[in-house]
């Protein structure tokens, strides 16, 4: 008997999104833009109000594309809610918690979510006098990134559906011949306590979230029955990016009488050592009717270029020229390369051949020199840079930086925390204001800001503040316009402490919103950027608030301690967080409302191929590096071995070596199908650190360097 669901098989750009969105349609049995009825025979018992399809997709971009193509096709009449797997069982979580209270006969209480870089700073202090010195130097990590590690242990036991008591079974079986440096039983441990901590209070992490979902609602009867009532479909896009526990909800649903279409890129896996397990997810082809995509996209470069460069890198003895569609950009040192990709684009957007929009460029890393580099001199040449999911620290601000001063300076206790170029600063940014052709103008500029810091900024452990401007000898000389801009800032320091002393309900949240309201915002129309910053660090500190109220109702220690003690400790931990870098701004809506941004896209190769985007010409950057056989993401520690096709098997050089192979054959076939017209490959002879680059691509180069790129200098 065939199988009413589908696995759709294709590579990139084939239309596997736009097939498996058909199939909803087909379900529905859609004629004339008119909702019929339902493909299953649970038609009865589907309401119109409750959607009877559950619509996943690998990450936040491509959840809202396919939940726009399904609107689209669809009218907008059926009601859909389209999440990614996380999103889908931390919502499940949450909506089924009181079973859980049942279940695990835990305090009833609503839970609050931790953001991972609380989770990371709440672990460090619970765990600090596990964790010895002597243990951390065993590691060979510093403290901060050996938390990182174990908890991510956690998260990647958690998405292969294996139990926190036995994720130190299988550290033993898979880590027992490098196992010296990590005692797998201190770190089964460390994970238990951390759970049940966060039960204990009600916090949910994602390894905690993941947990509860796979072995707590899953196999709980009452769960299962309702799963499937409200569950008669299931159209899940780009399944090689989901973990192992999306099997065995798959599975359940499937059971239960439920029809479904998945989409499988092969050349996809882009999340693979990060928690997702293609070839486990690859077993449900086996209960479906399998569709083949076959062929690459017509408008790009796979069909003719996929298998010379796949043999040119894993053969060493490929000998031959690649196409002329393929074009080298070679220097001896990187800020030669830098500077001379950049002229290329800038030539080809001047003489017209390409706009900026149809160019992206790809690395398998990107530092700060780098991204500072092309940024500078593009826009140098009004051309647009735009940085996908750039995850610049939020403490980069100058406007958070600024917000975060004012904070020192109303509160007490916190004098060690501010210094005379942070107030400088403060100063600087308070006094901007932008005016209606997007330009700042500073009432207080930075050298009269250095001045005033110096005269009137008055250092105190306990009570740091400003004084009056005519402190300042030559106060005269500071000019009228920053004089009262000075004067205004602060007389609000003035009123925010005195409220703030007389007991008044003044909370650093309020503060931080009041302070935006009254200098940033008024009568100014700050950049998006700014904006996105902002609202980040709003979001930041009512999370981090949220969390410190929770823990002083649940921990005796907390309530013991005075309101202001526990007021002032918290602000000091909130800045500290911060200035560690730890937490970024990442603007939601990340896609713009409208058309499309006239910019060259700079991203990461795992950036790029997530945001599953198309562009005329590539230029693929540090050709030379070997980042490349990476992925451009950095492999979880223990990844490997929660695998289900292996659990707890160690992992040799040589399962290395033939993943980095597979994954660099992944990584070039998904590139050139999202590309239609041209390649650079950028190589420096030394890497940005001197060191000469030996990467997995530089075949690609050499077979194509007798070409002569010509190049029209514009700078």
């Amino acid at each position: 008997m065939v199988s009413d669901s589908v696995w759709i098989v294709g590579t990139s750009r084939t239309g596997k999104t736009t097939r498996i969105a058909e199939m909803f349609c087909h379900w529905l049995e859609i004629d004339n833009q008119n909702i019929e009825s339902f493909y299953t025979k649970k038609t009865s018992t589907l309401r119109q109000t409750e959607p009877g399809v559950l619509v996943l997709a690998a990450n936040d971009d491509n959840r809202r594309e396919l939940a726009d193509i399904i609107i689209t096709l669809t009218s907008g009449k059926y009601p859909i809610r389209a999440k990614t797997t996380l999103g889908f069982f931390q919502d499940e979580v949450i909506l089924f918690w009181p079973l859980l209270i049942e279940s695990l006969q835990i305090k009833a209480q609503f839970p609050v979510r931790l953001r991972p870089e609380t989770e990371q700073e709440l672990a460090t202090k619970l765990w600090r006098s596990q964790l010895e010195a002597e243990t951390v130097r065993r590691a060979g990590l510093n403290e901060y990134r050996l938390v990182r590690r174990i908890l991510d242990l956690w998260q990647l036991g958690a998405y292969s559906g294996i139990r926190c008591e036995d994720i130190t079974q299988i550290l033993e079986s898979g880590l027992q011949e490098n196992s010296g440096n990590l005692e797998p039983e201190l770190l089964g441990s460390l994970l238990l306590n951390w759970r049940n901590w966060c039960l204990e209070r009600g916090f949910l992490t994602y390894g905690l979230i993941t947990e509860l979902y796979s072995q707590h609602l899953l196999t709980n009867r009452d769960y299962q029955q309702r799963l499937r009532y409200r569950y008669q479909a299931i159209v899940a896009d780009d399944v090689d990016d989901y973990p192992a526990i999306a099997h065995h909800l798959f599975e359940l649903l499937l059971d239960g009488g439920a029809v479904g279409a998945f989409s499988y890129n092969p050349d996809g896996a882009i999340r693979w050592g990060l928690g997702a397990d293609p070839q486990y997810l690859q077993r449900l082809a086996q209960r479906c009717r399998v569709e083949n995509l076959i062929g690459s996209p017509a408008d790009s470069l796979a069909a003719t270029l996929v298998k010379p460069m796949v043999e040119l890198v894993t053969e060493p003895m490929a000998m031959f020229s690649l196409s002329a569609s393929v074009q080298p950009i070679q220097t001896a040192s990187r800020a030669q390369l830098l500077r001379h990709t950049a002229e290329v684009i800038i030539d080809g957007i001047k003489s017209l051949k390409v706009e900026p929009e149809e160019i992206a460029i790809i690395a398998p890393g990107l530092d700060a020199i780098a991204r500072y580099t092309l940024i500078e001199i593009l826009t140098k040449q009004n051309i647009q840079v735009e940085c996908l999911n750039d995850q610049r620290p939020l403490i980069s601000s100058p406007v958070v930086r600024a917000l975060l001063t004012l904070l020192t300076l109303v509160y007490p206790d916190l004098g060690r925390l501010v210094d005379r170029d942070a107030v400088a600063e403060m100063l600087v940014v308070l006094s901007q204001s932008h005016i209606d052709n997007g330009e700042k103008q500073e009432f207080i500029d930075p050298v009269r800001a250095g001045l005033i810091a110096d005269a009137c900024f008055v250092p105190h452990p306990n009570t740091p503040h400003l004084l009056p401007i005519k402190s300042f000898e030559r106060w005269d000389r500071i000019g009228y316009g920053a004089s009262t801009a000075y004067d205004q800032i602060l007389q609000w320091i003035e009123q925010q402490r005195s409220q703030h002393q007389q007991r008044l309900p003044l909370t650093p949240i309020f503060l931080i919103y009041k302070a935006i309201q009254d200098f940033v915002c008024k009568n100014n129309n700050p950049p998006y950027e700014t904006l996105a910053a902002l609202r980040e660090l709003l979001e930041t500190a009512q999370h981090y608030w949220e969390v410190d109220n929770r823990l002083r109702q649940t921990d005796n220690i907390l309530l013991s301690l005075h309101t202001q003690q526990t007021l002032t400790t918290t602000i000091t931990e909130f800045i500290q967080l911060l200035r560690r870098g730890t937490i970024t701004a990442n603007p939601y809506p990340v896609r713009p409302i409208g058309s499309a941004r006239k910019a060259v896209t700079l991203a990461t190769i795992f950036q790029y191929r997530a945001s599953r985007k198309f562009h005329r010409w590539h230029f693929w950057l540090d050709a030379g590096s070997p980042l490349w056989a990476k992925g451009g993401a950095a492999t979880l520690f223990g990844a490997t071995l929660f695998l289900r096709d292996r659990l707890g098997e160690p992992w040799t050089a040589a399962d290395e070596q033939l993943a980095e192979e597979q994954r660099l054959k992944r990584i070039i076939a998904d590139l050139l199908a999202r590309v239609s017209e041209k390649v650079y490959l950028c190589h420096s002879d030394l890497a940005v650190n001197g060191q000469e680059q030996l990467g997995p691509l530089l075949p690609l180069v050499h077979s194509c360097s007798s070409q002569v790129l010509s190049i029209n200098p514009v700078l």
